[in-house]
């Protein structure tokens, strides 16, 4: 079904809105680039945006805000974080800050992260469109994963035309290039991702200098995809097991059980059906469900290396690795 193109207008932003609420995928535009939005509190529509994207990993998504009242509902704002928040927002600037004990912002769009990315885009249809949703979204750039980003509505249905609900026509964007990326964390904040908020400007605000991009700074992280504090379960975990054995839990997918399955202490199946998008919605809750079941291990069914197959998997070595 082709993606519906609609105008930033009042209709179009409450058609926007609506689209997203009932966890459809929507492009909005951003002062920055074209952003493929999502209801960052419904694991399934976030499961859609990688899906969407053809993203090659879990990499945690930037949630979108209308204002920083809102923010603070999702994110921990230390003194540095606020005042980088009052001086630059609504613009292109994304805090990475502890998660709020009140966010929505699900696991699966913070990568299992203790930490949120956070941005108030300066687009006033942008600004709208979260205002009439009322919930945090979830928009990487709006185009297929490795491909140039998106900074028009032709770019974007280049791209996902088929793949998303809609379009919301913007215009151009103005700034055309990511947000800066600032993680506000344990250690000094460090800058992530240079863009559309100059370094010069942010150590002004701060009064010392950032840490230079992949350089160590304390605890923080050196970029939003290779943070080190990845969600690890208590229990261990075995991959691609072919049967269960007595008091493992077991983390199912597809509708042939394993071998064993009576001796588990606990099995969820992240999809029955062998749908990768429905696994990777359920993926870090399901895992921190069996965590709590006690069981000293994890066993984990095989899962299909194509598509969004490959992710998972990723996220599944990852909380397997030693530790």
């Amino acid at each position: 079904m082709p993606t519906r193109r609609l105008t930033a207008d009042a209709a179009g932003i409450l058609e926007a809105s609506a689209l997203l609420r009932a966890g459809k995928l929507v492009a909005i535009p951003t002062e920055t680039v074209y952003g493929l939005g999502a209801d960052a509190g419904d694991p399934a529509a976030v499961a859609g945006i990688y899906a969407a994207k053809e993203r090659p990993r879990f990499n945690p998504l930037i949630a979108h805000l209308p204002d920083l009242e809102t923010a603070r509902r999702e994110g921990v704002f230390g003194e540095d974080a606020l005042a980088l928040a009052q001086a630059f927002w609504p613009g292109p600037l994304t805090l990475v800050v502890p998660v709020a004990e009140t966010a929505r912002v699900c696991d699966l769009a913070r990568a299992g992260l203790g930490s949120v990315a956070l941005r108030v885009p300066a687009s006033p249809v942008a600004r709208a469109v979260l205002a009439a949703a009322g919930c945090p979204v979830a928009a990487p750039s709006a185009n297929r994963s490795g491909r140039v980003s998106p900074t028009d509505i032709d770019h974007v249905l280049g791209d996902l035309d088929g793949r998303i609900a809609a379009v919301l026509d913007g215009g151009p964007c103005p700034v055309g290039v990511e947000s800066t990326i600032v993680a506000c964390l344990d250690g000094p904040p460090a800058l992530l991702r240079p863009g559309g908020v100059s370094r010069e400007a942010i150590e002004a605000v701060l009064g010392r200098t950032l840490a230079l991009p992949g350089a160590p700074a304390g605890a923080a992280p050196v970029s939003p995809g290779l943070l080190a504090s990845h969600y690890a379960p208590r229990a261990a975990v075995r991959l691609d097991a072919a049967e269960i054995r007595p008091g493992e839990a077991a983390l199912l997918y597809g509708p042939v059980p394993p071998d064993g399955l009576d001796r588990a202490a606990l099995s969820l199946n992240l999809s029955p059906a062998g749908d990768l998008a429905e696994a990777a919605a359920h993926l870090f809750a399901f895992l921190r469900r069996l965590d709590a079941s006690g069981a000293a291990t994890i066993a984990v069914a095989p899962i299909p290396e194509n598509d969004l197959g490959e992710a998972i998997r990723d996220r599944l070595a990852r909380a397997a690795a030693p530790r």
